[in-house]
């Protein structure tokens, strides 16, 4: 099943790593990256394949959401159907 990973908030040194480890850690697949910087604002999209995680949706969620408030971000999971679904005009 493939997911899409959303990220957002202020601009630092070692969002990606931090946030690639966390997955990596949970057996996690990225698929896809896109990230940018706008007047000091960060956001990254990535689409991630959780078929093999070591954890339930629910508990991958929880991981990331921990660790965004742990930087200062705000770090989403949704499923790949529902994030199209939302996102479709």
């Amino acid at each position: 099943m493939n997911a899409i990973v959303t990220v957002v908030g202020q601009d630092k040194v070692g969002i990606i790593a931090a946030v690639c480890n966390r997955l990596a850690g949970y057996n996690v697949n990225i698929l896809d990256i896109s990230q940018t910087i706008l007047q000091g604002a960060f956001t990254m999209v990535m689409a991630v394949d959780v078929s093999a995680a070591s954890a339930s949706f629910g508990e991958l969620g929880g991981a990331l959401s921990d660790l965004g408030k742990e930087m200062g971000l705000s770090i989403r999971i949704q499923r790949e159907e529902i994030f199209d679904a939302m996102h479709h005009i």
